[in-house]
């Protein structure tokens, strides 16, 4: 099933002919619940990997504080309480059985961290794209496959080996590795999405107001108060710049609980050199003020199942903005919580 969104409420071109030039394409996900293969772009799903290749690992550099989880008890809880939704609901009897309570109770209360091994722990599979699936895929000569791990720990700003990018010939992937290798215990459910379809969909862009210039962003907030006055409530930042939810290229993602990184965090880490968004992964699809972009044929569907997905919660609820190096791909990515 496609997604489309909604036509902008204005034309930025027209309403701000100054930023006409500036446009970008960017190419929204829209991951969507389902049953991935490794031959499929997802989020969450599992990866074309092949046998004999080392599977990325990364140590936390802060250790684990816990209660812990395992990625096992992580599936059985996320099944029963999807079996509990469900049921019907009677008012004043528990939706769970005496059973399903005892396992949920046992792993909500997690495990002792002087329990579990110690030393680095797999990456997880984060996002999977296929150049034929995902346009714009900026994939390097010889390469036709974008894939993305990071570590379920709260450790995935910067530039330190907790993400990871892998860019791939599929073709090249002749024995497939049925059984990845998974961390022994999980710090951050919400770092393991749930496995999702993926519907993509071009988009077009205005840079967000941390990346105008000082005329641009005076003008712009002119232009937004004389709407307010005439009591039309489109604005910039929610309505007409930046697609929220999950996307490949564009601009960047708005910042949101912080002022702009400073121009140190905007460099490579392993040369220096200057870095452009890659990949936004997004704790929602959507919220109050980038309403006017949720897709048409998401109007009448469950708000949870739409607007949340994946299931993945970055920060408080904020995006994780994955740079590359402009020069060498290959390079350790730069992320920042936007």
């Amino acid at each position: 099933m496609t997604r489309t969104t909604p036509p902008r409420p204005l034309d930025v071109a027209v309403e701000l002919p100054e930023l006409a030039n500036l446009a970008r394409t960017a190419t929204r996900l829209h991951p969507r619940p389902g049953a991935p293969t490794v031959h499929d772009s997802s989020v969450g799903g599992p990866l074309l990997w092949p046998v004999g290749e080392p599977w990325p690992v990364y140590e936390p550099v802060h250790g684990a504080y816990g209660p812990l989880t395992t990625p096992a008890d992580m599936r059985t809880l996320r099944g029963i309480m999807t079996q509990e939704r469900s049921r019907p609901r009677r008012p004043g009897m528990d939706s769970l059985t005496e059973q399903e309570t005892a396992v949920v109770d046992r792993i909500r209360a997690g495990y002792a961290v002087e329990l579990l091994p110690e030393g680095p722990l797999p990456l997880i599979p984060l996002v999977q794209l296929y150049a034929r699936d995902v346009p714009g895929l900026p994939c390097p000569e010889g390469t036709d496959m974008l894939q993305v791990l990071w570590t379920p720990f709260d450790e995935i700003e910067g530039s330190s080996g907790a993400v990871q990018l892998r860019w791939r010939l599929s073709s090249d992937v002749q024995e497939i590795l049925t059984e990845p290798p998974e961390p022994a215990y999980i710090d951050v459910s919400d770092h393991v999405p749930r496995p999702c379809v993926l519907h993509p969909e071009q988009v077009r862009e205005f840079p967000p107001m941390h990346l105008l210039t000082e005329e641009q962003t005076q003008h712009v907030d002119a232009w937004t108060k004389q709407r307010s006055m005439d009591h039309q409530h489109v604005e910039y930042e929610g309505d007409l710049s930046i697609a929220p939810g999950w996307k490949l290229g564009g601009w960047p993602a708005h910042f949101t609980y912080r002022y702009p990184a400073g121009p140190h965090e905007f460099q490579c880490g392993e040369c220096g050199g200057p870095v452009e968004a890659l990949l936004t992964v997004a704790s929602s699809e959507w919220d109050g003020r980038s309403r006017s972009w949720r897709p048409a044929e998401d109007m009448d569907g469950h708000p949870y199942h739409t607007q949340s997905p994946t299931i993945v919660t970055v920060g408080r609820g904020f995006s994780l903005q994955i740079y590359t190096c402009t020069s060498t791909l290959s390079h350790l990515p730069r992320t920042i919580m936007q």
